[in-house]
């Protein structure tokens, strides 16, 4: 056969390459070579081979093409040319012609392989495999061979191919990308980001690989001089904070956002990235190459890779413990990066408090830098996430104070604890100091002495954060994030929280078997701190105002009015805890032991001021009347009235204890406004116990109360009140003796009011009183209603007279009424029961006596009391008919006197019965008239 022409030569190696026939297409190569140029046929191949063809049956040839060593080692074939036999060499011409041969460079092609014919068939072989076969899996046995033909091979390896080909069939087959290779690699750097790291990090188990798809896909990717840009001879790069000949890679920028992005939207995700991930230099190449960067990249890797860390941590929202030890292990992984000391875990530097005192945090601490805790973070003139000591040191130190804050109940983030730290804002510290203290005091255990010793020391660290133990002195300014509190707040929170959280213990001793007094073990912390300490935090009158406000506090929270129990027991315990400080004798020690007693009392009967809620202590305390809770307890316990004594003497505990002094005024009353005050409260319980002895139909139990104790009281008071000769006690004397008749009367007035019935409770003895009950309730009336005109002020004595008036007419009508019944039983007795009887008829010349033996026997008897009392009011009533007219009674008896002087020869003489009858009468009107504000008599012209 005759030499064929080379468009035969041409049209069968494309048809051999269809055909895959690759040993044929090798023979014909290498009978052919100067036809069938490197370029030629790589172009053949490129167009012709199909892409399904494993590249394992081709590469031997793509290797001889690489070495041109088309006559070594190749078997003598022969080649079938019967596809183009037929053809003639101008139809094979055109063919020819007609052939669209892919060109070797593809666009995406790096720019050292533009002379390299085989780097360009290899990638852009690459490229069509996955796009029209879709075969990613087997281009590794197309290119590892050719690893070391060029260094651009070996790049675009391990920088495009290696990490698509790991996310899509490695990492995450389940869900492959869409882009193909050529897609991925014209992608820009952002989009080639969110690619390689779409699934990384969205589920709990895909944690565990953060920092392998880092180490595998980013770190290989960034093996790549595309990635990186220079800036230029004039200064002009496309980095915005960088100087002119800084180098920068936009990629790796990429991956730090993304890294900044998660901490804030999940902080797992962020913390495990850089707990797995060593940084840059921790890269997978999967054993295709040994590569490294400059000196310069690698430290700007670093450099940005730290500060990207550092800003990961403010970017943290969550307040959690776990979170918050993610922080801590981020800074140690940081330290460690920049060749530091590693900081101790969160655990123990809570347990050390270690200080901050570095004198370059001065400069970061102020206000203007927490603004850069929010914007900026990876900008080279943020200060916070500067890659140096002072701010990972000052880092931890916020981590372990949001740690300290969130371990004890008040969830803190590192960035809250910044704004704490540098705005040094008073009323935030103050806020999160005291959710702080009061969580220490809600969640903490009891009696636990190294728990609040420690809780107070953290508490202290907090404001200071260290700096005056390491400094030896006081005067430091403190910087801590309650820096703005002064130490004597939170002392007094701290002791608070000691006061409310300690429980009286005992050192029990079987031998004993009881528990004595010297016992006693509780409060021993607080006392040692703040009492026996030779430097006491708080001075003497800081330290009983909060004790006594401490003990105030148990007692507003105690829900039983036992004193033995529950708040009122610690309230009790607390004001003896320090003797040294709030002694028995003291004024607010005695007030709160006034109070205790009066609430211990009420404990004992049946109280509910609102329906549903029983009685609680802090009720009497805020009570605007707490004396008004004693009118309920008579309301709700049948026959409580009895027990006066008890009442009084609660009702003395309440002025003891100040409850009813004004709220305004901070400074207790004088003695003798104290005692002018309790004289008034015993008049007003004693008006609430005959009030509720009448509502019980107990009469003589409310008469009792009235003749003997409100009549009492008052003629006492009147006289105390009398006495009082100075500015001031005239001055007390006309602002306090209205107020104290204002219960008394009223009682006297209702208790005058009241009518016998049925219900009534009978004497249980009468003694020397009429055995009529009825007469002798209305003596009884009339007594109480004499008490009330006596202590009734001018304005009421109207009201009073006239019930006394319609009193005295029914005694009137009883008397006479008895006086009647008794006369007729004596003439009954005397005509018809008497044995022995005279007759009825009475001799001639007999005149039978028309008054009444009864009568008779009044007028001959002594007069008693009553009588003389009733004798009086009658007097009073004839000539005081209205209160316009008591002046001239006494001139109307004078006058009458008089005349009776004057026709003194033409009377019968007086009896000396008479005489003093009339003088005591006249004595108890003079009374009652100056009871009334009327003149009294004089009485000396009578006598002369």
């Amino acid at each position: 056969m005759s030499l064929p022409s080379a468009s035969r030569i041409v049209l069968l190696a494309t048809y051999l390459a269809a055909r895959s026939d690759i040993e044929s297409l090798t023979t014909l190569a290498a009978h052919h070579s100067k036809v069938l140029r490197q370029d030629l046929l790589l172009r053949i191949l490129l167009t012709c081979l199909p892409e399904t063809l494993p590249p394992g049956h081709y590469v031997s040839l793509v290797q001889r093409i690489e070495s041109s060593s088309f006559d070594v080692d190749v078997q003598p074939r022969e080649v079938d040319w019967s596809s183009v036999q037929d053809i003639t060499d101008d139809e094979a011409a055109r063919k020819v012609r007609k052939l669209r041969l892919l060109p070797l460079a593809s666009e995406n092609a790096p720019t050292d392989a533009a002379n390299d014919s085989v780097s360009l068939f290899l990638i852009h072989r690459a490229y069509r495999v996955d796009q029209e076969a879709g075969l990613l899996a087997q281009l590794p046995d197309l290119i590892v061979p050719f690893l070391d033909h060029a260094p651009c091979i070996r790049t675009w390896m391990v920088s495009t191919l290696l990490p698509l080909l790991r996310r899509d069939h490695e990492y995450y087959p389940q869900n492959p990308a869409a882009q193909t290779l050529a897609d991925f690699d014209r992608m820009s750097d952002q989009a080639a980001v969110d690619l390689l790291l779409s699934q990384t990090g969205t589920s709990q188990q895909s944690l565990l690989y953060v920092g392998r798809d880092l180490r595998g896909l980013v770190g290989p990717w960034l093996y790549n001089d595309a990635r990186w840009r220079r800036g230029d001879e004039n200064g002009n790069h496309e980095g915005h904070e960088q100087p002119p000949d800084h180098t920068i890679c936009p990629g790796w920028e990429h991956v730090l956002e993304w890294i900044t992005l998660q901490a804030s939207k999940s902080w797992e995700v962020a913390v495990k990235a850089i707990d797995q991930w060593d940084g840059p230099g921790d890269v997978d190449l999967g054993g295709y190459a040994s590569m490294w960067l400059e000196d310069e990249e690698q430290e700007y890797l670093e450099q940005r890779y730290a500060r990207a860390a550092l800003a990961s941590a403010y970017l943290i929202s969550e307040a959690s413990l776990e979170a918050l030890t993610g922080v801590n292990n981020i800074i140690t992984k940081i330290m460690a990066l920049l060749d530091q000391d590693p900081c101790p875990t969160l655990q123990v530097a809570s347990s050390l408090l270690p200080p901050f005192a570095d004198p370059d945090g001065e400069q970061l601490l102020c206000a203007k830098n927490a603004t850069y805790m929010r914007n900026d973070l990876l900008s080279e003139s943020n200060p916070l996430t500067s890659p140096n000591g002072t701010s990972t040191q000052l880092l931890h130190i916020l981590t372990l104070s949001a740690f300290i804050l969130s371990k004890a109940g008040v969830p803190c983030t590192v960035r809250k604890a910044g704004e704490l730290a540098f705005l040094q804002d008073e009323r935030e510290q103050k806020a999160e100091a005291t959710k702080f203290i009061h969580s220490l005091s809600n969640n903490g255990p009891k009696s636990d002495d190294r728990y609040w010793i420690r809780a107070r020391n953290e508490l202290l660290w907090l404001r200071e954060w260290g700096a005056e133990e390491s400094q030896d002195t006081s005067d430091v300014r403190a910087q801590g994030i309650f820096g703005q509190l002064k130490k004597e707040f939170l002392e007094i929170e701290c002791l608070k929280a000691f006061l409310s959280n300690t429980r009286k213990t005992y050192d029990f001793t079987p031998a004993r078997g009881s528990y004595t007094k010297d016992d006693f073990l509780g409060y021993s912390l607080a006392r040692s701190i703040y009492e026996d300490a030779p430097e006491k935090p708080l001075d003497s009158d800081m330290l009983r105002d909060t004790i006594v406000s401490a003990a105030m506090n148990a007692y507003d929270n105690a829900s039983n009015p036992h004193r033995g129990r529950g708040g009122l027991l610690k309230c009790d315990d607390i004001i003896h805890a320090f003797p040294q400080t709030l002694g028995e004798t003291h004024p607010a020690s005695k007030r709160i032991e006034a109070l205790l007693r009066a609430t211990h009392a009420l404990s004992e009967y049946r109280l509910i001021l609102k329906k549903g809620e029983p009685f609680t202590p802090v009720v009497l305390r805020v009570h605007t009347d707490p004396i008004s809770i004693i009118g309920k307890v008579l309301e709700q316990n049948p026959k409580s009235y009895t027990r006066i004594q008890d009442f009084l003497e609660i009702g003395a505990n309440m002025v003891d204890a100040g409850l009813l002094t004004n709220s305004k005024s901070k400074q207790p009353g004088s003695a003798a406004e104290t005692a002018w005050q309790r004289s008034i409260v015993e008049k007003r319980i004693t008006a609430m116990c005959v009030d509720a002895a009448l509502t019980e139909d107990d009469f003589e139990t409310a008469y009792s109360y009235v003749v003997n104790r409100l009549a009492a009281d008052s003629s006492r008071s009147s006289a105390k009140l009398g006495n009082e000769s100075t500015p001031k006690g005239a001055a007390m004397k006309s602002n306090l003796a209205t107020i104290t008749d204002e219960y008394s009367w009223k009682a006297a007035l209702q208790a005058g009011k009241y009518r016998r019935t049925a219900r009534t409770v009978k004497p249980t003895h009468i003694g020397t009183a009429s055995g009529n009950l009825d007469i002798r309730h209305l003596e009884q009336r009339i007594e109480c209603l004499a008490t009330a005109l006596r202590v009734a002020p001018p304005a009421t004595l109207q009201e009073i007279l006239n019930v006394f008036r319609k009193c005295e007419e029914e005694l009137n009508a009883a008397v006479k009424a008895e006086e009647a019944q008794e006369s007729a039983w004596d003439d009954q007795g005397d005509l018809q029961v008497m044995p022995g009887a005279f007759s009825s008829t009475v001799p001639a010349g007999v005149v039978r006596s028309t008054k009444p033996s009864s009568a008779r026997h009044v007028e001959e008897a002594p007069m008693s009391l009553f009588d003389l009392s009733r004798a009086s009011m009658a007097r009073a009533q004839r000539n005081l008919t209205a209160l316009s007219s008591l002046q001239r009674s006494g001139i109307a008896r004078s006058d009458e006197a008089r005349g009776e002087e004057g026709d003194g020869s033409n009377q019968p003489r007086t009896r000396k019965r008479d005489q003093l009858r009339d003088a005591a009468v006249g004595t108890l009107a003079s009374g009652v008239g100056w009871l009334i504000g009327a003149q009294p008599v004089d009485r000396g012209g009578e006598r002369s």
